[in-house]
């Protein structure tokens, strides 16, 4: 291992969120942080305790599901609770299960075997654009939607964007709105806005922004990392999602007292639950024969209640992807982070087959 893979998908965060990975880097070294009304949570134990023990507030302003209101409106799964947020998990889950990838996975395979033969004469691939296509085909036959994929995923994309940056730590701009991008996603979606127009697209962002932020992510550190001969490995599939953390951290706002890794935590609070530090991602290099324990991969996913129904989906995109590429053995000419993205990827990754 040289390093290579970790120096290059650094450049993510360095490109796409500088202040947030400085933040993150600055209160690591303790594993629950308070920061004013801020706690920022590293640890394994007090991640899960955050999601599993403490009442929160699932419409506040700042966090996930805050900003599911702000971009679809009320009902969009993200800021549910109780029974209805458990009758739109299990209806979301199944969705998303076996039965709903064995719908959708022939499109994804298609558009892999259309793009990828390219790369058999020494041609070069983006990956970015091609990953964008899949998250939006995917997305738009899971939710039954008539619309152009490559569109679905541009308008995914743009709407996340706008939304993180009125939420993440950073410059902000006057002229940022996420009005503009959550109306045009609404318009494509869910066009005389039905009942379940706020969860149909929450469930396209998540769907779309997630798999063009991870799999190039993960499809980069193979190359970097010379990984292809365990290209048919599942363990490698979890281990690089364990390290991409497509998602690294989860804002939420504490609703009730509690106590997080000693630290008291007020009705209120702020909480900045760092998975990428919590499934060890920022220390530990993927290593498809001694990989994480699942209990602690799992954690870029959620846990308990909260955690992501879309897990078994994004496993089957990734694995199909690196079978796909491994015959090639592709390496990266040229990368390119996406300064604004929602979550930390890439917007450009070219490679070229070496085989």
């Amino acid at each position: 291992m040289t390093g290579s893979a970790r120096r290059r998908d650094r450049r993510v965060y360095l490109g796409s969120h500088p202040v947030l990975f400085a933040l993150l880097a600055a209160t690591r070294r303790r594993p629950v942080r308070r920061l004013g009304h801020t706690v920022v949570v590293h640890d394994q134990e007090a991640f899960r305790a955050a999601l599993t023990r403490v009442p929160l507030d699932r419409t506040a302003a700042g966090t996930t599901g805050g900003a599911a209101g702000e971009l679809a409106g009320a009902g969009a799964l993200f800021d549910q609770q109780g029974v209805e947020h458990r009758d739109t998990r299990r209806d979301t889950a199944a969705l998303l299960g076996a039965a709903g990838i064995a719908k959708v996975r022939p499109i994804w395979r298609k558009l892999l075997d259309d793009r990828l033969p390219a790369l058999e004469t020494g041609g070069t691939v983006d990956l970015v654009p091609l990953t964008a296509e899949i998250a939006g085909a995917t997305a738009a036959e899971l939710l039954d939607l008539g619309v152009d994929p490559v569109e679905l995923a541009g308008a995914a994309r743009s709407a996340a964007a706008a939304a993180a940056r009125t939420h993440l730590p950073g410059p902000r701009r006057w002229w940022s709105s996420a009005d503009g991008p959550a109306e045009r996603l609404l318009d494509l979606v869910a066009p005389g806005r039905p009942a379940d127009a706020g969860l149909t697209a929450m469930l396209a962002v998540a769907a779309i922004n997630t798999t063009v932020a991870a799999l190039p992510r993960a499809v980069a550190w193979v190359c970097d990392d010379g990984l292809w001969a365990h290209a048919d490995n599942p363990a490698l599939v979890d281990e690089l999602l364990r390290v991409t953390a497509a998602t690294p951290l989860l804002p939420r706002v504490a609703a009730g007292d509690a106590e997080l890794g000693g630290c008291p935590v007020q009705a209120g609070d702020r909480l900045l639950l760092i998975a990428r530090h919590a499934a060890e991602a920022h220390s530990r290099d993927p290593d498809p024969e001694h990989p994480a324990p699942a209990r602690t991969s799992q954690l870029v996913f959620g846990v308990g209640p909260h955690a992501c129904p879309g897990a078994g989906l994004a496993r089957a995109q990734l694995a199909d992807l690196l079978t796909a590429l491994a015959p090639y053995r592709p390496v990266v000419v040229r990368a390119r982070a996406d300064r604004q993205a929602a979550l930390p990827g890439w917007r450009s990754l070219t490679v070229r087959g070496t085989a």
